[in-house]
């Protein structure tokens, strides 16, 4: 049996699959979860891979490490989406952290992911609050602001599309401390039809905040494998020294616990190739 996303026409991805683990229509889309030859468990909703046990490390760590280490003293984290809990797992491990919202629309992910992917979120730590609704919505009415935001929201169809927006993203400003850090994953630069959804969120972040950055990771199991990520921020630049200062020993701290991020991962992942330059012109 295979799994096949495709991302352009008869192109796409295909993934050997042993047995299906786990399969449910719910209000807002489909989750499946799959035990494959090759990746370990892996999810999927509405048929597009969101992460399996050997890849997500790739994905989490560039979704959080940025923006933690970038900020001063991250204490209130907001993660909108993020149900299977490993970008929770990866904020969690930084000192400061005191307490962090989880805003996930669909109950069945965290359900689902706890049951049959339960090393890849850390949902007993007394500092992750997880709410049930939706995060668009969450955000319009933020009333302690947060020091770093992370969207970790699937591609801009269904229930996610919002947060592509112009609107969700003022709000998002306004939902941030002085000194804040937003970051957001972004899709892939290869895949056409990707490319106004990340022309219209890089123009507004370009309007909204002081500092708007691309940055890219490389994860095996999303389409073309190269995928692109949002760093925005208030006025502290990625390569700022004091920010590559916090990441030399933050990550030696952390040790064996990163398997993709480091300080040079850190700055070379804003080396942008030409073709994704023209892109976001």
């Amino acid at each position: 049996m295979q799994f096949n996303e495709f991302y352009n026409g008869r192109t796409g991805l295909t993934v050997g699959i042993n047995k299906t683990l786990f399969s449910r229509q719910t209000p807002y889309q489909k989750v499946e979860i799959f035990d494959t030859d090759t990746w370990g468990k892996m999810m999927t909703i509405d048929g597009m891979v969101m992460l399996s046990e050997k890849d997500e490390f790739v994905y989490h760590e560039m979704l959080s490490h940025v923006p933690m280490f970038a900020h001063p003293n991250p204490k209130r984290v907001l993660i909108i989406g993020g149900g299977d809990g490993g970008t929770a797992r990866e904020v969690l491990r930084h000192p400061s952290v005191e307490h962090v919202d989880m805003v996930e629309i669909d109950e069945v992910v965290v359900q689902a992911a706890k049951q049959f992917m339960p090393m890849v979120g850390d949902f007993d730590n007394p500092k992750l609050n997880v709410h049930y609704e939706d995060g668009i919505a969450f955000v319009e009415r933020v009333a302690e602001p947060y020091d770093v935001i992370i969207i970790d929201g699937s591609d801009p169809v269904g229930p996610a599309v919002d947060l592509f927006s112009e609107a969700f993203y003022r709000n998002c400003y306004k939902a941030l401390t002085p000194q804040g850090v937003l970051t957001s994953q972004t899709e892939s630069p290869w895949v056409a039809s990707y490319h106004p959804a990340i022309r219209n969120l890089f123009h507004s972040l370009d309007a909204i905040f002081e500092v708007s950055r691309m940055y890219l990771a490389f994860i095996p199991l999303y389409p073309s494998g190269m995928w692109s990520l949002a760093y925005a921020s208030k006025g502290i630049q990625p390569h700022d020294p004091e920010v590559i200062d916090r990441v030399v020993k933050g990550t030696t701290s952390m040790g064996a616990a990163l398997r993709y991020y480091n300080p040079d991962i850190h700055q070379g992942s804003f080396a942008l190739p030409v073709f994704v330059r023209e892109l976001l012109r």
